[in-house]
């Protein structure tokens, strides 16, 4: 198996809420996106949305509800970006878990939670490259 994702889907509650939340963060739906799944093409992979029962079975999984002990991130290249994106999701009506600070690992984050309890940290790492296409790299560090 090479090393690399394709793809994300997230399990949710309410699709047309999501698609509306995803929606007002600027995103736009992808080529396959129905009143099903919803389709984001992202630099070199693919975030999906479907109904979270749907999601389990296809899955093979029991869903316990709860946080999934996944977090998504982010990454931006400079702090400036990190405070607009959290005010860009509160606007969009994400709950804000942890406004954004200086981060133990020398970093700057902060967090919004999705419709769906989905949390995504918002990052500028000072040792990571984020490139033009919002691709992420490790970089030397």
């Amino acid at each position: 198996m090479e090393q690399r994702l394709s793809l994300i889907t997230l399990g949710v509650g309410d699709l047309d809420l999501s698609r509306t939340f995803y929606g007002n963060l600027g995103w736009k739906e992808g080529p396959g996106s129905s009143d099903e799944v919803i389709f984001f093409q992202m630099p070199g992979m693919v975030v999906g949305l479907w109904d979270r029962k749907a999601l389990a079975k296809d899955s093979a999984v029991k869903d316990k509800g709860g946080w999934g002990g996944v977090t998504l991130a982010y990454n931006v290249a400079d702090r400036s970006k990190v405070d607009a994106v959290i005010e860009e999701a509160r606007f969009a009506g994400a709950t804000i878990g942890r406004e954004p600070a200086e981060t133990f690992w020398g970093g700057y984050s902060g967090v919004f939670i999705d419709p769906d309890g989905h949390p995504w940290e918002v990052a500028h790492n000072p040792d990571w490259v984020i490139g033009a296409d919002g691709s992420t790299s490790l970089g030397d560090g």
